[in-house]
């Protein structure tokens, strides 16, 4: 969250933020005054708390001297005046949490060299790679979604009777590959220096708070035992949405040491989502659905660090893809899309050549995002209370936070499946994958199974 101080000083900044970020049903102004009337009370507090500690000596000085009646009525006074102090108290403390609550609904302010905008038109492309030097492709390139099932590698029929829309079964060769992409990532940022952590899938909703999931997007989260709108408490639990929760979490309300600076940390989950899109040919197949694997990586830095360390994140998110020889660019995020928790923003958009979308490349085909790339500043540490001691004599400060999916799996299969393909309908493995596969280099496909396969014709 914003500090408080900030909101106070610069007001007008804030509702720049929240307006150019296209957030909604934040009255600024009543923030503003539930802050003020708070700062009174406080203040008001104060001064009965002075008042009633003078009177306290007072009552010990009188009965020294021998002064019984006007001690008792010190006495009673004191009695007044802790009460007044109670009610003061209670009613600054429930104007307190309203602030914090309303905290909670506001932006992070954008970096000053964010771009200002409105929606993803307004998004800045900085690059593209691997596009010099473009395999040959199949004069008519099969879409993932229908080799997928014509190699009998992906099954999104009998994942719709198990779960239901927006989930797919990976089988065989499709189940190793994604395996092997998973394995190849971790190996990749494990040379770049990142700790391994395997985090819990449940987490509190204070765990999806301190990373500004909530109490903005509830409706996108799979709650664990209750609906999503009942009003939910700290300890309910929801499954995660992505690995950048419960790794953050990781060090709420803790305080680190600046020897301990950066950390870096890289975690592979599988993540779900409600909002899935609607149907239709930009969101069939694997491209959004509920459940999904990632590997995602996560840093806690010192505030003038992060910047730097922002372009360092993006270059390892990057180096997977440069590894694996995929076509992608990079967007630099306009304020109306970068989201809510971020001060700068890179999304990564790899190329899948199966299916020609209006604002896809020259090339045909369309771009798909593989990973944001974000600096939250010290917006997370805020709400999640992660501080660090610069030296041990100095008082603590909130470290800066950010993330990059590196990568998410399942348009990184999509990619494969489409760029890798041959002619006959067949996909070659990537070389770098091809180590974990025992050295496969040609998915070729399964027969399919069941008694259906055989009234299709499609066996004997």
């Amino acid at each position: 969250m914003i500090p408080r101080q900030y909101l106070r000083e610069n007001p007008e900044e804030v509702r720049d933020a929240i307006e150019t970020k296209g957030v909604e049903g934040v009255d600024l102004d009543r923030v503003l005054e539930i802050d003020e009337q708070w700062r009174q009370l406080k203040a008001e507090g104060d001064d009965l708390r002075h008042q009633r500690n003078e009177v306290s000596s007072e009552i010990g000085e009188l009965k020294q001297d021998g002064k019984e009646e006007q001690a008792q009525e010190a006495i009673e006074r004191s009695q007044e005046l802790k009460e007044q102090l109670q009610d003061v108290e209670e009613r600054a403390d429930e104007l307190e949490a309203k602030l914090e609550d309303a905290l909670l609904e506001i932006p992070q302010i954008p970096h000053e060299d964010a771009p200002v905008g409105d929606d993803e038109s307004d998004n800045v492309e900085r690059y593209r790679r691997r596009f010099e030097d473009l395999r040959d492709l199949p004069a008519d390139v099969i879409p993932h979604y229908d080799v997928g099932e014509d190699l009998d590698i992906l099954d999104f029929d009998r994942a719709a009777k198990v779960s239901g829309g927006g989930f797919y079964f990976l089988k065989g060769e499709g189940a190793r590959l994604e395996h092997a992409l998973i394995q190849f990532m971790r190996e990749i940022h494990r040379e770049q220096g990142y700790r391994e952590v395997f985090p819990p899938v449940p987490v509190r909703s204070k765990s999806m708070e301190g990373t500004g999931q909530f109490p903005k997007f509830v409706e996108d989260a799979y709650r664990l035992g209750g609906d999503n709108d009942e009003p939910y408490d700290d300890d309910d639990l929801w499954l995660c949405p992505t690995a950048e929760v419960p790794v953050t979490n990781m060090h709420r309300d803790e305080i680190l040491l600046d020897d301990d600076l950066p950390l870096k940390y890289q975690a592979y989950t599988p993540n779900f989502r409600r909002e899935a899109g609607e149907h239709g040919t930009e969101t069939r197949g694997m491209v959004r659905v509920h459940q999904f694997n990632k590997v995602e990586m996560v840093n806690f830095v010192r505030p003038e660090d992060s910047y730097d360390r922002l372009e360092g994140l993006l270059e390892e998110a990057e180096e997977v893809l440069k590894r694996l020889d995929l076509p992608y660019r990079v967007l630099e995020m306009c304020t109306g899309d970068m989201g809510f928790t971020q001060a700068k923003k890179y999304d990564i958009e790899v190329w899948a050549p199966g299916d020609d979308m209006d604002d896809g490349p020259e090339e045909g085909g369309r771009w798909l995002e593989v990973s944001s790339v974000s600096n939250f500043e010290d917006f997370q540490a805020r709400r999640a209370g992660i501080q660090y001691r610069p030296e041990r004599h100095e008082s603590a400060e909130y470290v800066h936070t950010l993330n990059g999916s590196g990568l998410a799996l399942p348009r990184v299969m999509v990619a494969i499946l489409e760029y890798y393909q041959n002619d006959d309908g067949t996909v070659m493995v990537p070389e770098p994958l091809r180590p974990y596969l025992g050295g496969q280099a040609v998915i070729e496909g399964h027969d399919p199974v069941g008694e259906s396969a055989v009234g299709a014709g499609e066996r004997e």
